[in-house]
C-alpha cells in the first residue's frame, strides 16, 4: 500500500516551491529580514495568494477550495523549504478552522468568505492556552477581553487576531480598536512575525461554539502543530541537500570532505533521521481530516518528533559546513532559525509530548 502525497497535491506543492524559487531568493529574504523589502514581501505574499492559499481549507460555499490538511501539510513543507516570508500557518489554516469549528452560521458566512476573498487577514495567538507565562493571560467577559497574549503569529497587516482564555474560549478582534496595543516581538526567526497583544476593554466577537467546549481550540492546536511539523520537514529537507552540495565541493587535504567517512556519516545519519518525519507528518494530517479518533495523538507525535529531528538536522548541517555554516554568506541561519522557532511554538516538545502522554491516559 503506497502511503503519500498524491500526484495533485505533489503538483501543488512543487507550483509553490518553484514560485519561491524565483521570486523569493536568498538576497530577497536577506532584504526582507533587513525591513527593506516590504514591496517585494506584498509581491510573494499576493502571488501565493493567487495560487489559492488563502482558501484551501474553506468550503466550497463560502469560496474556498475544500481541501483536506494533507494538502495544506504539503503546502507547508513547500514553505519551510523556501522559508516564506508570509503569514499562512496562523491566517490561512489555523484561523479558518478555529471559525469553522467555534464560530456560529453567521460568523462563518462573515469571516470565511472574507478570508477566501482575501479581504481579511488573520493573527492567531492560542499561547495563553497551552503554557501561559505567570505575566500573560487573556480574560474574556462578555463581549470584552483584557490582558496580554504573547507570541501570535501571522501578524504582520493583520486586520483581526483570534485569541482564547486559559479555558480555551476564542474570540475575534478587530486591530483597529482603540483598547489594542500591538508589539512586534524580537525572535531569532526574523522570516516570520510574533507579537506581543496588550488588551484593555477591547470589543471581543466570542466564538460561540468554543465556550465550555474544548473541541474547537484543540482541533485548532493539532492542524497548527502539523503544519509546523511540516514546515520543519522542508526546512530540515533543504538544510541537508546544502551540507551534501557543500560536501562535494569543499576540498581539505586535497580531498572533498565528502570523502571523509564523518562527514558520510553525518549526511547519513540527517537522511535516515528525517526520512520517517515525511510519513508521520502525512499521516497525521490525514487523521486529522479522517481518523478523529487518532488525530490529536498523531498531531502531538508528529509535533515532539520533527522537532527534535529538525533540531538535530540543523545543527549537523551546521557542522558540515563547518566555520562558513554560521556566517551570513550561505545564509545556513534562516533554515536553521526557523526550525527552531517551530520547535516552540504551540508547546515545546517536553510540553506535548506531556499532551501526549495525558492522552494515552499515562
Amino acid at each position: 500500500m503506497y502511503f503519500g502525497l498524491s500526484e495533485e497535491q505533489a503538483f501543488f506543492q512543487d507550483n509553490v516551491k518553484k514560485f519561491l524559487e524565483d521570486q523569493a531568493s536568498l538576497d530577497v529574504i536577506r532584504r526582507i529580514v533587513a525591513g527593506e523589502g516590504d514591496d517585494l514581501q506584498k509581491e510573494i505574499h499576493q502571488g501565493l495568494i493567487n495560487l489559492g492559499l488563502n482558501s484551501l481549507l474553506i468550503p466550497e460555499e463560502y469560496g474556498g477550495l475544500e481541501l483536506d490538511l494533507l494538502f495544506a501539510a504539503a503546502v507547508s513543507e513547500g514553505l519551510g523549504s523556501g522559508i516564506a516570508p508570509i503569514p499562512f500557518i496562523g491566517s490561512y489554516v489555523m484561523a479558518p478552522l478555529a471559525i469553522m469549528h467555534g464560530g456560529n452560521d453567521a460568523q462563518k458566512e462573515h469571516y470565511l468568505n472574507k478570508i477566501s476573498a482575501n479581504q481579511v487577514r488573520f493573527g492567531i495567538g492560542l499561547t495563553e492556552y497551552i503554557a501561559a507565562r505567570e505575566d500573560a493571560g487573556v480574560e474574556i467577559t462578555g463581549n470584552k477581553v483584557n490582558g496580554r497574549a504573547l507570541f501570535a503569529i501571522d501578524g504582520d497587516n493583520a486586520t483581526h487576531f483570534i485569541l482564547a482564555d486559559n479555558e480555551g474560549a476564542m474570540c475575534i478582534i478587530n486591530v483597529s480598536d482603540p483598547g489594542i496595543e500591538i508589539v512586534k516581538l524580537t525572535a531569532i526567526d526574523k522570516t516570520r512575525g510574533y507579537f506581543e497583544i496588550l488588551l484593555k476593554d477591547v470589543n471581543a466577537e466570542v466564538l460561540e461554539n468554543s465556550v465550555n467546549n474544548k473541541d474547537p481550540i484543540t482541533k485548532t492546536i493539532d492542524a497548527g502543530r502539523i503544519m509546523l511539523a511540516a514546515d520543519s520537514v522542508g526546512a530540515s529537507q533543504v538544510m541537508i541537500d546544502k551540507s551534501v552540495e557543500y560536501a562535494k565541493e569543499r576540498k581539505q587535504f586535497g580531498r572533498v570532505i565528502g570523502s571523509f567517512q564523518a562527514v558520510k556519516h553525518m549526511c547519513a545519519e540527517m537522511a535516515a533521521e528525517l526520512e520517517p518525519c515525511y510519513a508521520i507528518v502525512w499521516h497525521a494530517a490525514h487523521c486529522f481530516s479522517n481518523v478523529p479518533e487518532e488525530a490529536r495523538l498523531m498531531a502531538c507525535q508528529s509535533k515532539s518528533h520533527v522537532s527534535e529531528v529538525g533540531k538535530m538536522v540543523s545543527k549537523k548541517a551546521t557542522e558540515v559546513h563547518g566555520g562558513m555554516g554560521f556566517t551570513d554568506l550561505l545564509g545556513l541561519h534562516y533554515w536553521f532559525k526557523r526550525i527552531g522557532m517551530n520547535r516552540q511554538l504551540l508547546g515545546s516538545p517536553e510540553i506535548v509530548r506531556e499532551e501526549a502522554g495525558r492522552i494515552q491516559g499515562f
